[in-house]
């Protein structure tokens, strides 16, 4: 069995969505054969929901992780709830931090869910650096490298986030 964690930014252009899916088909093709794939993601917009679409289409098994108490009344916009509610139905397991308020501590506290829970972290990435502020993909990355977690970077060409 591998279990692999997701970090990546939520802004992803409609361009980029249909690149980054067919990249993350390709990669975890490689780790579903056995049909023992977990894919563990916090759900949200852009990246996470991708690779977790991804993990089901393999045929894997989806872990999700949901930061706080609050997280989908306050933090879930109307554009996403039916994508967030159906990847909540399909996942095999459900985590819900005690945090009651989505906030950077509750995003810190679940991707250190994700790494420790991880054999590999896939990121959708465009290699920035951390922006300071904490609980970004980039400081995932880097906690994931840090405890030794082997890191696939996503980013195809022509990639671009949101202005």
């Amino acid at each position: 069995m591998t279990t692999i964690a997701v970090t990546g930014h939520m802004d992803l252009t409609e361009e980029t969505i249909p690149l980054v899916r067919t990249a993350l088909d390709d990669l975890l093709k490689q780790y579903a054969d056995d049909g023992r794939l977990v894919g563990v993601s916090c759900i949200a917009k852009g990246a996470d929901s991708l690779f977790a679409e991804a993990v089901l289409a393999a045929g894997g098994h989806l872990t999700v992780v949901i930061p706080s108490r609050d997280y989908r009344q306050n933090k879930v916009k109307p554009d996403h709830a039916a994508l967030f509610d159906h990847l909540v139905e399909a996942a095999e397991e459900v985590l819900v931090l005690s945090h009651e308020t989505a906030n950077r501590q509750a995003y810190e506290a679940a991707n250190s869910v994700l790494i420790e829970r991880a054999d590999r972290l896939v990121a959708v990435w465009n290699g920035e650096p951390p922006t300071g502020k904490g609980g970004g993909t980039a400081d995932t990355v880097l906690e994931a490298r840090e405890a030794g977690i082997p890191v696939d970077v996503v980013w195809p060409g022509r990639a671009a986030r949101r202005n």
